[in-house]
């Protein structure tokens, strides 16, 4: 007998995962790093203010400058107003670290302040879409469902057509992400002659953020985004994925904020379609067959006409693909999800 691929969250916590998603709608600024203190600090020239103190994504002190001269009504109300968020921003990491216990997938420090400076900018608010492993834990927890972890360092953010903001940002892509307290830097490409489309902190860190949009054709075109000052990777049929997007919590140890992510019966599917097209490449495809399962099952269970829409809506092209990943599917869903099976055979015969 099977293990099944997921299990259902208690539904006290798919609650409480709730509440958070609702307090963080409205929040179009979250604190980077722990929630950390808040001082009163004086210059050498006398000047006394409020500053809050607090540990970054690589464990560094940090000062953040809030308010000043201490005594002036606006800077007391402003330093009432960061105490209150301190403090709940603390209360909600009590309940994160609840949620983390009992199997909700929790993003690392970097991959959060990452993102966390992203939303900080209005990058989802205009339209980015975060995509890749971070996609799929978002997922899983707005699912309400635990399965197993996909830790990765790389942080993939898509870009659907131009981003939609009130004004063009001040900064770069790469400027926002070193808002973040990492130090990222813009990653050769292979060409000299070619631009980045890519972004990592040096040394031995590993976290990498690549700029993606989707592609006209088979090809691999790079494209100017110059809403973002920035290049971009185009990838064959990420116009499908993108198609249809939510807005979505992701949670991390450090705190949480919305993004956007694609629904997850699209993202399910092109996880059936990417896993052909990287062949070469075994251990990525078993690991896109084995999301593109857990999605399969959950929402073949739970979520009827999902899956057939998502399918129906996926170009003639991918078919072929389609079919290949529908039977290398079987055999991780069954016996413990037959409806997967029945579902796909139905869709793809």
């Amino acid at each position: 007998m099977s293990v099944p691929l997921y299990t259902l969250q208690p539904r006290a916590l798919t609650v409480l995962f709730g509440d958070l998603e609702n307090q963080a709608l409205n929040e179009t600024h979250v604190l980077p790093g722990t929630p950390g203190s808040l001082l009163e600090r004086e210059n050498a020239g006398g000047f006394r203010f409020y500053a809050r103190q607090y540990y970054d994504a690589d464990g560094k002190k940090r000062e953040q400058y809030v308010a000043g001269p201490i005594g002036q009504s606006a800077a007391d109300e402003a330093a009432a107003v960061m105490r209150t968020r301190i403090e709940q921003l603390r209360r909600t990491l009590a309940d994160i670290r609840l949620l983390g216990r009992s199997g909700f997938q929790v993003a690392d420090a970097r991959a959060f302040a990452t993102l966390a400076s992203l939303h900080n900018h209005g990058v989802f608010r205009a339209g980015g879409v975060v995509v890749g492993s971070h996609a799929m834990g978002i997922l899983l927890n707005q699912l309400g469902c635990r399965a197993a972890a996909y830790a990765s360092e790389d942080v993939d953010l898509a870009r659907p057509q131009p981003l939609a903001f009130a004004e063009l940002p001040a900064k770069s892509l790469l400027e926002m992400l070193q808002d973040s307290g990492i130090s990222f830097v813009e990653v050769p490409a292979m060409s000299h002659q070619s631009p980045s489309t890519a972004r990592k902190e040096p040394g031995r860190s590993r976290i990498h953020v690549d700029l993606l949009v989707p592609s006209p054709d088979d090809s691999f075109p790079i494209v100017p985004v110059p809403e973002l000052r920035a290049h971009a990777l185009g990838l064959p049929f990420l116009k499908y994925l993108l198609g249809e997007t939510q807005a979505a919590l992701l949670v991390s140890r450090e705190g949480c904020c919305m993004v956007r992510v694609p629904v997850p019966e699209r993202f399910a599917v092109h996880k059936m379609l990417v896993s052909q097209l990287r062949t070469e490449r075994s251990a990525k495809s078993g690991k896109d067959l084995l999301q593109a399962a857990i999605l399969l099952s959950v929402l073949a269970e739970y979520h009827p006409g999902a899956i057939e829409d998502a399918l129906e809506a996926a170009p003639e092209s991918a078919t072929r693909h389609l079919r290949t990943a529908a039977e290398q599917i079987h055999n991780l869903v069954e016996p413990a999800h037959p409806r997967v099976v029945e579902l796909l055979h139905a869709a793809l015969p």
